[in-house]
């Protein structure tokens, strides 16, 4: 499995801050020095060392060290190290296109992560035309590998925190385990050690006082087998028989994967379709699954590709992974459904994401609270190229954080734009404000009201509050679209009504809105009404309505002009 593990190019800087970092080089941060501790750290995760142990001259041209890198054709991983780095100009200088054909060589020569990138890459566009075919093979080539290990439970999925959401309160670790503990429980899991025999202990105690759910577990544990539970087909069979005659789903799916794969008993497909159809009438998703595999293969029924679609499907609404791969397998290949090669790649791509690679949300979040940033960005950025949305949105509101040492301050914000632009892609709400926010401002690319006032049109379709403030603001000031004062308080009622946070502020921008109309009403009722030479209580008036316009305005523009980092109610409250 080493291909695996050395393929993850940040396998090893999910662990970087537990590296000390001594050598003069890391804190030069000379791109050069940067490109070699990064090498640094990759060989020695991957136990070849030996195959830099100097620092390069700071004199020592730039494709000299990519030339080091080459000489190690014969390794896949240097070709996805080599395309993550132009593709962040993380030590090199950022060039796409050269990323596209480190990826390429990477994906021909079986690596994983590179063919996961490739395949999100031709299914969007990135820097290649769109091309489903090409997402689709990729995509399937890793999927296959990922159901496989799903089917002998060797992956687990994780949790994606999202760092916006998290920002307030990262010293608490109510959500998450703490790193250390994590990687105890993983390595007892691993080993079958202490907390099974537990768990077995506390499921034969639930047993004998008659819990339907305590036999059914136990009948699985005696099936699989591990350190503390010696397998044993006879044993499955008699808690699994416990269950199943009180009802239990598991007990009934249990009773049926043996007859149907000849465990303890003799295979009879026949009593194995039976148990598997009343656990999949009782909701239970792997009975669904494999009243799936037995229509899609024939075994035991008349094979029926439609049925097995059905069972597939439900199984995939409830939660059964490796259902879903089959999906995509019967629409890539149009077997009982028309071919469709879109829902697919949806579907192959939703089971690449179930790959050990997602563990890195985990140690990528776990390096942020430390502050470990450099470390913490870099697990973030392989899984954005992934195609991941959540580390897509992590790595830009990490890079505009401004606290990266591995990139220069000239790259943050067009690598943060890119990021939020591809997560907006992607259907996250929040990113197509952030995107509507850098064009407005011009953060990593020109400012552009027509291009700003696009992404807000389109956030707001997503209910977003903060997109209709910022768009009744454009039509207020005719900034991008044309002014248009009854649409901004239409805009800005819509904001309100949408989030409670938001009533303030449009209080504010109404009272400005209104202060506005009223100077209009006082300068015509001046020109039209007063003599020439008179005097007149409109001055006064005027002193107090520039008073409370001042006022009105700049908690609006604050609102309305966010930090970076915080929200713009956070903001509002902070004055």
């Amino acid at each position: 499995m080493k291909a695996l593990s050395v393929a993850l190019l940040l396998a090893l800087l999910a662990s970087v801050h537990r590296i000390p970092l001594t050598d003069y080089c890391f804190f030069s941060r000379s791109r050069l020095c940067v490109l070699w501790e990064l090498q640094r750290r990759f060989l020695l995760f991957t136990g070849e060392s030996d195959l830099l142990s100097v620092p390069p001259d700071p004199q020592v041209q730039g494709r000299e060290t990519e030339r080091s890198f080459e000489n190690q054709k014969e390794k896949n991983v240097s070709k996805q190290a080599l395309g993550f780095m132009f593709s962040y100009g993380i030590g090199m200088e950022y060039n796409q296109a050269k990323a596209l054909v480190y990826y390429t060589f990477g994906s021909l020569g079986g690596n994983l992560i590179s063919q996961m990138i490739l395949g999100y890459r031709y299914w969007v566009g990135i820097n290649v035309p769109r091309n489903c075919e090409a997402a689709l093979t990729n995509y399937r080539k890793v999927a296959f590998f990922i159901a496989d290990k799903l089917e002998k439970n060797e992956e687990m999925p994780v949790e994606k925190v999202r760092l916006m959401e998290k920002s307030e309160n990262l010293s608490s670790n109510n959500d998450f385990l703490d790193w250390d503990v994590h990687q105890f429980y993983k390595f007892l899991a691993e080993r079958g050690d202490t907390q099974i025999q537990k768990a077995f202990y506390y499921f034969l105690k639930a047993a004998k006082a008659g819990n339907t759910h305590g036999m059914a577990f136990l009948g699985k544990m005696f099936l699989e087998g591990s350190v503390a539970v010696t397998q044993s087909n006879a044993s499955a069979f008699k808690y699994f028989t416990m269950a199943a005659e009180k009802g239990n789903a598991v007990g009934l799916w249990g009773l049926g994967l043996l007859y149907y794969q000849g465990k303890g008993v003799p295979v009879n497909y026949t009593e194995a379709f039976k148990y598997f159809h009343i656990a999949a009438e009782k909701g239970l998703a792997d009975a669904q699954f494999q009243l799936g595999v037995m229509y899609h293969s024939g075994s035991g029924v008349r094979r029926d590709y439609k049925l097995a679609f059905k069972y597939f499907y439900l199984a995939s609404q409830n939660g059964q992974p490796i259902a879903v791969y089959y999906l995509a397998q019967m629409y890539a290949a149009g077997t009982g459904v028309f071919r469709s090669c879109q829902n697919a790649v949806e579907l192959y791509r939703s089971v690449c994401e179930l790959g050990s690679w997602s563990e890195k949300f985990l140690t990528a979040y776990f390096a942020y609270q430390d502050g470990n940033i450099d470390s913490s960005l870099i697990q973030y950025a392989l899984l954005a190229e992934m195609g991941y949305e959540v580390a897509q949105s992590n790595s830009a509101y990490i890079l505009e954080s401004e606290q990266v040492k591995i990139l220069s301050n000239d790259q943050m914000y067009p690598l943060a734009l890119l990021l939020w632009n591809r997560a907006a892609a992607q259907g996250n709400a929040f990113a197509r404000v952030k995107t509507g926010d850098y064009h407005f401002y011009g953060y990593g690319t020109k400012r552009d009201y027509v291009t700003a006032a696009i992404h807000y049109s389109l956030a707001v379709d997503h209910h977003i509050a903060q997109a209709m403030f910022n768009l009744a603001y454009m039509y207020e000031h005719g900034l991008g679209i044309p002014k248009d004062i009854h649409l901004a308080n239409r805009w800005y009622d819509l904001a309100a009504q949408t989030s409670p946070d938001a009533s303030i502020p449009v209080f504010l921008a109404h009272m400005k809105l209104e202060v506005k109309i009223l100077f209009s009403e006082i300068q015509l009722f001046k020109q039209t009404t007063i003599p020439a030479g008179k005097k007149s209580h409109a001055t006064s008036w005027k002193t107090v309505c520039i008073i409370a316009y001042l006022t009105s305005y700049k908690h609006t523009f604050i609102w309305r002009h966010p930090s970076v980092q915080k929200t713009p109610f956070q903001r509002f409250i902070g004055l």
